[in-house]
């Protein structure tokens, strides 16, 4: 039996991790599961312990275990962590001896991909045998790619057999966040639900919800849902970053530039801050081909 499926062992703990509920995770009781399941919650709990920003313990606790997960979750808890030397050192030989292993793929996929090596993430990624997780990352770097037709393509595969699967829900949302029309209706649908049901709302959900809510034009309703999301969680670098594209949306100079100068402080090479970079800088090129013309 899959143990992320409905009637697995794991769906709980499994969807609570996906929902961005990482303390129920770390809480989440492993006395009593099946032998073969013992290794996937211990890799779900260190990669929540990463998430919630205590990699260099999720890097003790891996060192401590054998075999090629927990090497795969230290190789990830460097690359969090910034030690990318170190994270890449670790997952070339991973690459080299267990690249059929599922958290292998899975975090390896991700530190390609976040390192630039994204034709060898996807190529890692589908070697996977039916896993969703791994569907969803292929998906998601599709969508960064711009190639839509590929991202719809991988979801509408899974959802033929995998159709109760929160995974594939989410998965499903972002390109219907990327398709547009009425697709954003039903992406806020699944992003509210998880973001206002007490037993799986999260930061991570609300900045879902605030973004479907963006994108649907309902602006004070994005406010408020990211609002709630720094107010659970003020150090949450994601909800920052889409506090700063609100706020510049909406015209709030001050807090745009407030929230600009915490995101710097806490993670200066995020996305946003990359790509604000690079655009001034084009901008900059372009200004610097023409002169001003001074009236005599």
């Amino acid at each position: 039996m899959d143990p992320f499926s409905a009637e697995g062992e794991l769906l709980a703990v499994h969807n609570a991790f996906h929902q961005g509920q990482y303390q129920t995770v770390l809480d989440f009781d492993t006395s009593s599961l099946s032998q073969s399941n013992v290794i996937p919650a211990r890799v779900l709990k260190l990669r929540a312990q990463v998430a919630m920003g205590d990699a260099q313990g999720a890097i003790a606790s891996s060192q401590k275990e054998k075999g090629p997960d927990f090497a795969a979750v230290k190789a990830f808890a460097q690359y969090s962590s910034g030690d990318n030397a170190g994270a890449t050192k670790q997952l070339e030989q991973l690459l080299e001896s267990s690249s059929d292993n599922a958290t292998v793929q899975i975090l390896g996929g991700i530190i390609l991909h976040a390192t630039g090596r994204t034709e060898e993430a996807l190529s890692l990624l589908c070697k996977h045998q039916g896993n969703l997780e791994a569907i969803a990352l292929i998906t998601q770097i599709h969508l960064q790619q711009n190639r839509t037709d590929l991202a719809l393509k991988e979801v509408s595969a899974a959802r033929k057999w995998a159709q109760d699967s929160l995974l594939v829900n989410i998965a499903e949302s972002w390109v219907g966040m990327r398709v547009g029309g009425d697709s954003y209706q039903s992406a806020f649908y699944v992003f509210e639900e998880m973001a206002q049901t007490p037993s799986s709302t999260s930061s991570k959900s609300l900045i879902s919800q605030a973004v479907s809510e963006l994108h649907l034009g309902r602006l004070p309703e994005a406010e408020a849902a990211l609002n709630q999301a720094l107010q659970n969680e003020p150090r949450d670098i994601e909800a920052i970053a889409n506090a700063v594209v609100l706020a510049t949306i909406m015209g709030k100079t001050t807090e745009q530039q407030q929230y600009l100068e915490d995101l710097k402080k806490r993670k200066l090479d995020h996305a946003l801050l990359t790509d604000l970079e690079e655009k001034s800088s084009l901008f900059d090129q372009a200004a610097g081909k023409y002169s001003a013309k001074v009236s005599s």
